[in-house]
């Protein structure tokens, strides 16, 4: 699937909301410039979804994210009419300063009638919904869902991370099992923008792991995969006094990262999902049960070390071969390690890069 930068995709949407504008004025204004129409529709959207996708106004979003589900949805309906009403004066005046609009007074400019912001409001609703969605189920998923690429099952290549948080259940027994989860939900949440950053998505959160995949072009181009899993505990390391004044301990993790031929699927009747199956998903999971007998935090199959050059800060040391339960033949297997990141690794011999 053809990878979407951001910007790329703020062009889509800044298309999107100019059309439904040039739309409103052939409905209702046919005798009107159509380009007025969608400078009033960027100026009433744009800072809606600035403001739904966290680059406007972050920390009173996370704020109001906080809210009882009714109380956030009246909180977001009052933001909303007050965005809309601000970006709908800016864009009269601006237009009435290049001499495009005429109104009889300047309160037409300023004061927007009522059947623009629901107009207005209807669209942005029904962007910030398919946007709500896509970032629910994950781009990609969404994408192949929509025009049903998995419908019929498909072989096809992909990395697969297996991230495992490091003494879960002695967490759980000392904190109790909310406390845990709360660890997890913070866990997790810190993984979604190293995995967004390079271009990656998380497929599932299993007990107190988390499954990454790429399409494999994708992931070991300019290493993404294994930049994610030093992203991740970068950020962690970045934010120690944190989450030892939150939970009393800084996470640690384990990982293990294989790639090859697998078969995806879309499966479900009620509840669909896609799913991954073949050796190459249940070689990655023993890979990294693989972590605490080595006495490594991070492996990497030699079959897939060998598709990618490692950044200059990235170290790999051979372990040789080791037999992986449920596979015919030995995995070829290497531990990863950092100079930037600090892990539960022995001195390692720089192979790559």
């Amino acid at each position: 699937m053809r990878e979407i930068s951001p910007t790329q995709n703020w062009i889509l949407i800044t298309i999107v909301l100019a059309a439904s504008g040039v739309i409103y004025d052939l409905m209702f204004y046919s005798n009107q410039t159509p380009i007025i129409g969608a400078i009033f529709a960027l100026f009433i959207g744009m800072p809606i979804l600035a403001f739904e996708r966290k680059v406007l106004f972050r920390a009173l979003y996370r704020r109001i994210q906080k809210l009882p589900t009714f109380a956030f949805i009246i909180t977001e309906l009052l933001i909303y009419e007050i965005l809309m009403s601000i970006g709908f004066a800016c864009a009269g005046l601006l237009l009435w300063s290049l001499g495009m609009l005429k109104p009889a007074s300047l309160l037409d400019l300023v004061i927007m009638p009522f059947e623009v912001f629901v107009y207005a409001l209807a669209v942005c609703t029904m962007l910030i919904f398919v946007l709500r969605v896509r970032e629910l189920l994950g781009r990609e998923v969404f994408l192949s869902m929509l025009i049903s690429r998995y419908r019929n099952p498909v072989k096809e290549e992909r990395v697969f991370l297996f991230i495992d948080l490091v003494d879960s259940t002695a967490f759980a027994e000392k904190h109790g099992d909310l406390r845990a989860q709360q660890l997890l939900s913070s866990l997790f949440a810190t993984f979604a923008e190293p995995v967004r950053r390079h271009k990656g998505m998380i497929n599932d959160y299993v007990g107190d792991a988390a499954i990454i995949t790429w399409p494999l072009v994708r992931g070991v181009k300019n290493a993404r995969c294994v930049r994610c899993i030093f992203d991740i505990l970068a950020d962690i390391e970045a934010n120690a006094a944190g989450w030892r004044k939150n939970y009393g301990q800084v996470p640690k993790l384990r990982a293990a990262l294989h790639g090859g031929e697998i078969i995806t699927a879309e499966i479900g009747v009620d509840h669909h999902k896609i799913s991954y199956f073949g050796d190459t998903v249940n070689t990655t999971a023993r890979l990294e049960t693989l972590c605490r007998s080595l006495n490594r935090s991070i492996l990497i199959s030699s079959e897939l070390a060998r598709r990618m050059n490692f950044p200059d800060d990235i170290s790999c040391e051979d372990l040789g071969t080791h037999a992986v339960k449920g596979r015919g033949q030995a995995l070829g297997v290497m531990a990863l390690s950092s100079r930037a990141v600090t892990v539960l690794n022995t001195p390692a011999v720089i192979l790559h890069g």
